[in-house]
């Protein structure tokens, strides 16, 4: 299993809804990585659960089935993470990973600068300033 995360703040929307439920909730990315992802839920999930997550900040809107590996009590919350079940999901999840930066940057140049960015200006930036220091996924040095 992957432990490949980076770390992203904790303002990226994700939609969820377990494979036993009809009902969808919506929380808050913590990380994404080349093998899944964690969030933080008010929702306790079992782990071996299959989930549906959706990540709709970006266009098209990243969906992928995983299974719930941990939960973790953290206070009144919960901190999950699924591992991807299907491989496709890799390499849309690492565009989806960029993405969150980016708009991550944008958020950020407009309350540290006040420059109001489009998500156009803000890839071009962030490709500029960040791009080669971000992890080659192929890298299996990091931990």
């Amino acid at each position: 299993m992957m432990r490949n995360y980076i770390r992203h703040p904790s303002d990226i929307p994700i939609d969820f809804q377990p494979e036993e439920l009809t009902e969808a909730h919506s929380d808050r990315l913590k990380n994404i990585s080349q093998g899944g992802l964690a969030f933080q839920s008010s929702t306790s999930l079992a782990p071996g659960s299959i989930i549906r997550v959706k990540i709709p900040l970006v266009t098209p809107v990243f969906q992928a089935v995983g299974r719930v590996m941990w939960c973790h009590a953290c206070g009144d919350q919960f901190e999950i993470g699924i591992e991807f079940l299907d491989h496709d999901d890799v390499f849309r999840a690492r565009m989806v990973e960029q993405l969150c930066h980016i708009e991550h940057y944008r958020q950020q140049v407009l309350e540290e600068e006040g420059r109001q960015l489009s998500s156009e200006q803000a890839a071009a930036e962030w490709i500029q300033r960040f791009a080669p220091d971000f992890p080659d996924p192929d890298d299996d040095s990091r931990s």
